[in-house]
Protein backbone atom coordinates (compact mmCIF):
# COMPACT_ATOMS: atom_id res chain seq x y z
CA UNK A 1 0.00 0.00 0.00
CA UNK A 2 2.71 2.51 1.00
CA UNK A 3 4.74 1.84 -2.15
CA UNK A 4 1.96 3.38 -4.24
CA UNK A 5 2.50 6.73 -2.53
CA UNK A 6 6.12 7.10 -3.58
CA UNK A 7 9.51 6.90 -1.85
CA UNK A 8 9.59 7.34 1.94
CA UNK A 9 11.35 10.71 1.79
CA UNK A 10 8.44 12.22 -0.13
CA UNK A 11 5.76 11.04 2.30
CA UNK A 12 4.64 12.90 5.37
CA UNK A 13 3.02 10.09 7.33
CA UNK A 14 1.15 10.58 10.54
CA UNK A 15 -1.14 8.25 12.40
CA UNK A 16 -4.27 10.02 11.22
CA UNK A 17 -3.37 9.90 7.54
CA UNK A 18 -2.33 6.26 7.66
CA UNK A 19 -5.42 5.28 9.61
CA UNK A 20 -7.76 6.94 7.11
CA UNK A 21 -6.06 5.37 4.13
CA UNK A 22 -6.03 1.99 5.80
CA UNK A 23 -9.68 2.29 6.69
CA UNK A 24 -10.62 3.05 3.07
CA UNK A 25 -8.70 0.03 1.87
CA UNK A 26 -10.45 -2.19 4.41
CA UNK A 27 -13.84 -0.87 3.37
CA UNK A 28 -13.05 -1.72 -0.21
CA UNK A 29 -12.09 -5.24 0.79
CA UNK A 30 -15.25 -5.67 2.79
CA UNK A 31 -17.38 -4.51 -0.14
CA UNK A 32 -15.64 -6.93 -2.46
CA UNK A 33 -16.17 -9.81 -0.06
CA UNK A 34 -19.84 -8.98 0.43
CA UNK A 35 -20.39 -8.62 -3.31
CA UNK A 36 -18.75 -11.95 -4.01
CA UNK A 37 -20.80 -13.68 -1.35
CA UNK A 38 -24.04 -12.27 -2.71
CA UNK A 39 -23.16 -13.27 -6.24
CA UNK A 40 -22.17 -16.82 -5.28
CA UNK A 41 -25.29 -17.31 -3.19
CA UNK A 42 -27.53 -16.07 -6.00
CA UNK A 43 -25.86 -18.34 -8.51
CA UNK A 44 -26.26 -21.43 -6.33
CA UNK A 45 -29.90 -20.62 -5.60
CA UNK A 46 -30.63 -20.08 -9.29
CA UNK A 47 -29.34 -23.56 -10.09
CA UNK A 48 -31.34 -25.35 -7.38
CA UNK A 49 -34.56 -23.36 -7.12
CA UNK A 50 -37.79 -24.80 -8.48
CA UNK A 51 -39.83 -22.28 -10.51
CA UNK A 52 -42.61 -20.46 -8.68
CA UNK A 53 -45.80 -22.53 -8.26
CA UNK A 54 -43.91 -25.67 -9.23
CA UNK A 55 -42.75 -28.89 -7.63
CA UNK A 56 -40.45 -31.66 -8.82
CA UNK A 57 -41.17 -35.39 -8.90
CA UNK A 58 -38.80 -38.15 -9.98
CA UNK A 59 -39.67 -41.46 -11.65
CA UNK A 60 -37.83 -44.36 -13.31
CA UNK A 61 -39.85 -46.56 -15.65
CA UNK A 62 -37.72 -48.02 -18.40
CA UNK A 63 -36.35 -45.88 -21.24
CA UNK A 64 -36.55 -42.20 -20.36
CA UNK A 65 -37.37 -41.29 -23.97
CA UNK A 66 -40.74 -42.98 -23.46
CA UNK A 67 -41.39 -41.74 -19.95
CA UNK A 68 -40.54 -38.12 -20.77
CA UNK A 69 -43.11 -38.00 -23.58
CA UNK A 70 -45.82 -39.58 -21.42
CA UNK A 71 -45.52 -37.14 -18.53
CA UNK A 72 -45.26 -34.17 -20.89
CA UNK A 73 -48.72 -35.07 -22.21
CA UNK A 74 -50.31 -34.65 -18.77
CA UNK A 75 -52.21 -31.53 -17.70
CA UNK A 76 -50.34 -29.54 -15.08
CA UNK A 77 -46.90 -30.79 -16.11
CA UNK A 78 -44.68 -27.91 -17.16
CA UNK A 79 -41.54 -29.72 -18.24
CA UNK A 80 -39.88 -33.13 -18.07
CA UNK A 81 -36.11 -33.62 -18.03
CA UNK A 82 -34.35 -36.92 -18.69
CA UNK A 83 -31.52 -37.97 -16.43
CA UNK A 84 -30.18 -40.50 -13.96
CA UNK A 85 -30.82 -41.27 -10.30
CA UNK A 86 -30.80 -44.02 -7.70
CA UNK A 87 -27.12 -44.95 -7.99
CA UNK A 88 -23.75 -44.06 -6.50
CA UNK A 89 -21.72 -42.43 -9.29
CA UNK A 90 -21.44 -38.65 -9.57
CA UNK A 91 -21.81 -37.00 -12.97
CA UNK A 92 -22.68 -40.27 -14.75
CA UNK A 93 -22.64 -40.53 -18.51
CA UNK A 94 -25.18 -42.42 -20.61
CA UNK A 95 -22.56 -44.99 -21.57
CA UNK A 96 -21.70 -45.64 -17.92
CA UNK A 97 -25.36 -45.98 -16.92
CA UNK A 98 -26.20 -48.18 -19.92
CA UNK A 99 -23.36 -50.55 -19.04
CA UNK A 100 -24.59 -50.67 -15.42
CA UNK A 101 -21.39 -49.20 -13.97
CA UNK A 102 -23.16 -46.57 -11.85
CA UNK A 103 -26.13 -48.13 -10.06
CA UNK A 104 -28.32 -45.42 -11.59
CA UNK A 105 -31.59 -45.94 -13.41
CA UNK A 106 -32.79 -43.82 -16.31
CA UNK A 107 -35.01 -41.27 -14.55
CA UNK A 108 -37.20 -38.31 -15.41
CA UNK A 109 -37.58 -35.12 -13.42
CA UNK A 110 -41.20 -33.96 -13.71
CA UNK A 111 -41.73 -30.24 -13.06
CA UNK A 112 -45.42 -29.72 -12.33
CA UNK A 113 -47.95 -27.24 -11.00
CA UNK A 114 -49.40 -28.74 -7.78
CA UNK A 115 -52.48 -26.54 -8.19
CA UNK A 116 -53.29 -28.42 -11.42
CA UNK A 117 -52.03 -31.94 -10.79
CA UNK A 118 -51.13 -33.72 -7.56
CA UNK A 119 -48.22 -36.03 -6.82
CA UNK A 120 -50.79 -38.78 -6.23
CA UNK A 121 -52.11 -38.30 -9.78
CA UNK A 122 -48.56 -38.43 -11.14
CA UNK A 123 -48.15 -41.79 -9.39
CA UNK A 124 -51.36 -42.92 -11.11
CA UNK A 125 -49.90 -41.78 -14.44
CA UNK A 126 -46.71 -43.66 -13.66
CA UNK A 127 -48.41 -47.00 -13.11
CA UNK A 128 -50.94 -46.48 -15.91
CA UNK A 129 -48.13 -46.02 -18.42
CA UNK A 130 -46.08 -49.13 -17.61
CA UNK A 131 -46.24 -52.85 -16.98
CA UNK A 132 -46.22 -52.83 -13.17
CA UNK A 133 -45.31 -56.53 -13.03
CA UNK A 134 -42.10 -56.32 -15.07
CA UNK A 135 -38.93 -56.32 -12.97
CA UNK A 136 -35.70 -54.66 -14.09
CA UNK A 137 -37.08 -53.18 -17.28
CA UNK A 138 -40.01 -52.09 -19.39
CA UNK A 139 -40.88 -53.60 -22.74
CA UNK A 140 -37.77 -54.51 -24.70
CA UNK A 141 -35.42 -52.68 -22.31
CA UNK A 142 -33.98 -54.98 -19.67
CA UNK A 143 -31.50 -54.56 -16.84
CA UNK A 144 -30.94 -52.47 -13.72
CA UNK A 145 -30.68 -49.15 -15.62
CA UNK A 146 -34.31 -49.68 -16.71
CA UNK A 147 -35.77 -50.75 -13.37
CA UNK A 148 -38.87 -49.06 -11.97
CA UNK A 149 -38.47 -46.60 -9.08
CA UNK A 150 -40.71 -43.96 -7.54
CA UNK A 151 -38.58 -41.48 -5.63
CA UNK A 152 -40.22 -39.79 -2.65
CA UNK A 153 -39.08 -36.53 -1.02
CA UNK A 154 -41.32 -36.49 2.06
CA UNK A 155 -43.64 -38.73 4.09
CA UNK A 156 -46.72 -37.71 2.10
CA UNK A 157 -45.13 -38.78 -1.20
CA UNK A 158 -43.89 -41.99 0.41
CA UNK A 159 -47.39 -42.82 1.65
CA UNK A 160 -49.05 -42.00 -1.69
CA UNK A 161 -46.57 -44.25 -3.50
CA UNK A 162 -46.90 -47.15 -1.07
CA UNK A 163 -50.71 -46.89 -0.98
CA UNK A 164 -50.93 -47.12 -4.77
CA UNK A 165 -48.48 -50.01 -4.89
CA UNK A 166 -50.45 -51.92 -2.24
CA UNK A 167 -53.74 -51.27 -4.06
CA UNK A 168 -52.29 -52.57 -7.32
CA UNK A 169 -50.90 -55.65 -5.65
CA UNK A 170 -54.34 -56.41 -4.22
CA UNK A 171 -56.03 -55.75 -7.57
CA UNK A 172 -53.63 -57.82 -9.67
CA UNK A 173 -52.84 -60.49 -7.09
CA UNK A 174 -49.11 -60.28 -7.86
CA UNK A 175 -46.11 -58.41 -6.55
CA UNK A 176 -45.44 -54.97 -8.04
CA UNK A 177 -41.98 -54.34 -9.45
CA UNK A 178 -41.54 -50.64 -8.64
CA UNK A 179 -39.20 -49.71 -5.81
CA UNK A 180 -40.25 -46.90 -3.46
CA UNK A 181 -37.02 -45.09 -2.69
CA UNK A 182 -36.02 -41.86 -0.98
CA UNK A 183 -34.76 -39.27 -3.44
CA UNK A 184 -31.11 -38.26 -3.14
CA UNK A 185 -29.91 -36.57 -6.30
CA UNK A 186 -30.78 -36.25 -9.97
CA UNK A 187 -28.19 -35.98 -12.71
CA UNK A 188 -29.41 -34.42 -15.95
CA UNK A 189 -28.71 -36.52 -19.03
CA UNK A 190 -26.85 -35.36 -22.11
CA UNK A 191 -28.61 -32.75 -24.23
CA UNK A 192 -29.30 -35.13 -27.13
CA UNK A 193 -31.56 -37.19 -24.85
CA UNK A 194 -33.85 -34.27 -24.03
CA UNK A 195 -37.19 -34.25 -25.91
CA UNK A 196 -35.82 -37.17 -27.90
CA UNK A 197 -39.15 -38.57 -29.02
CA UNK A 198 -40.45 -35.16 -30.07
CA UNK A 199 -37.31 -34.35 -32.05
CA UNK A 200 -36.84 -37.80 -33.58
CA UNK A 201 -40.28 -39.16 -34.55
CA UNK A 202 -38.79 -41.36 -37.27
CA UNK A 203 -36.15 -43.00 -35.09
CA UNK A 204 -36.71 -46.80 -35.27
CA UNK A 205 -36.97 -47.18 -31.47
CA UNK A 206 -39.32 -44.23 -31.18
CA UNK A 207 -41.60 -45.63 -33.90
CA UNK A 208 -41.54 -49.17 -32.55
CA UNK A 209 -41.62 -48.55 -28.78
CA UNK A 210 -41.98 -44.94 -27.60
CA UNK A 211 -44.91 -43.79 -29.72
CA UNK A 212 -47.00 -46.97 -29.21
CA UNK A 213 -46.42 -46.74 -25.44
CA UNK A 214 -47.51 -43.09 -25.44
CA UNK A 215 -50.58 -43.80 -27.57
CA UNK A 216 -51.67 -46.65 -25.28
CA UNK A 217 -51.48 -44.31 -22.32
CA UNK A 218 -53.41 -41.55 -24.11
CA UNK A 219 -56.12 -43.96 -25.21
CA UNK A 220 -56.80 -45.07 -21.62
CA UNK A 221 -56.33 -41.72 -19.85
CA UNK A 222 -57.92 -38.99 -21.98
CA UNK A 223 -59.10 -37.04 -18.93
CA UNK A 224 -55.50 -36.44 -17.85
CA UNK A 225 -54.22 -35.07 -21.16
CA UNK A 226 -53.41 -31.47 -22.04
Amino acid sequence: FLSTLGPPENIAINSSTFYICNKKMNCFKIIVLISSTIFMTFTADAQNTTPLNSKNAYFSSGCFWCVEAIFESVKGVKEVISGYSGGFTENPTYEQVYKNFTGHAETVKVIYNPNMVSFKTLVDVYFASQNPLQYNGQGPDHGMPYRSIIFFQNKEEQKASNDKKKALRKELGQSIAAEIKEFERFWEAESYHQDFEKRNPNHPYVKAVSIPRLERFKCMNGDLLK
